[in-house]
């Protein structure tokens, strides 16, 4: 899907489990994606990737949200998707026999990686073809969308929001990582608030405890993402973030 704003082209995911952008939480958090946004565009004037990442339900889909309507406002078009929408399909795991439902599974098996770098990152990138696909797999209705490319010109800015984010398979194509910070019992908090609507609160009590709060203690044990990102910020109070710091370089 494309949308346009005031400047720059903005380009959608077709994915249903696209979240709509949030409205303006405060002044202090407008600045501070005000103040990100200048500094990815201040990069580079070419094609750039970047990533939102942080533990399920720490608020990353809003503020890539926020940070490409910022980018925008500069004059660079964005295109916005998630590695959510870069899966392996439910029926592929019941086929073929692999665990994709509990914290190991999910973390080691769901995610379609050469699809994400193939069709999504490698094009988006300063060196790409610009043909970028901006959603695999539908995750809820599971459409294959991979036939649906869109064109980025030569000052897009690509924002995906997504945990894990910064694993081995991808985080060589990132020009900026971003890392929200919230602690794990708010981010629960969160999620299973969030998920309970679709699910009920046991079921999704369950789900973050036993998939997806497992999945984030293997990746943060096995990949440290914190120390790889380019910019951490305090995101435990919507209207406030705070930026604890930038990597030096």
């Amino acid at each position: 899907m494309q949308a346009f704003s005031r400047d720059g082209q903005a380009f959608e995911s077709v994915s249903t489990w696209r979240q709509p952008a949030p409205a303006p939480a405060s002044a202090a958090r407008a600045r501070l994606a005000n103040d990100v946004a200048a500094k990815v565009a201040q990069s580079s004037p070419g094609r750039l990737r970047v990533a939102v990442d942080g533990r399920t339900a720490a608020g990353k889909t809003s503020f890539g949200h926020e940070v490409a309507a910022a980018l925008r406002d500069l004059g660079r078009p964005t295109l916005r998707a998630s590695l959510d929408d870069f899966k392996n399909p439910w029926r592929e795991a019941r086929e073929l026999g692999y665990d994709r439902v509990s914290g190991e599974g999910y973390y080691r098996n769901a995610y379609d990686f050469r699809s994400a770098r193939e069709l999504l990152l490698g094009p988006a990138g300063p060196g790409g073809s610009g043909a970028v696909v901006l959603c695999g797999r539908d995750p809820l209705t599971g459409e294959d969308h991979r036939d649906k490319v869109i064109s980025a010109s030569e000052g897009a800015v690509l924002i995906v929001d997504s945990v894990f984010a910064f694993r081995p398979e991808y985080n060589d194509l990132w020009d900026c990582r971003i890392w929200l910070d919230v602690d794990s019992g708010l981010a629960r908090r969160r999620g299973v608030s969030r998920d309970a609507v679709m699910e009920g609160i046991e079921e999704a009590t369950r789900l973050h405890r036993d998939r997806y709060h497992a999945a984030e203690m293997i990746y943060l044990a096995e990949v440290r993402p914190r120390s790889l990102a380019d910019v951490v910020i305090d995101n435990r109070d919507f209207a406030n973030p705070r930026i604890l710091g930038y990597r030096r370089g």
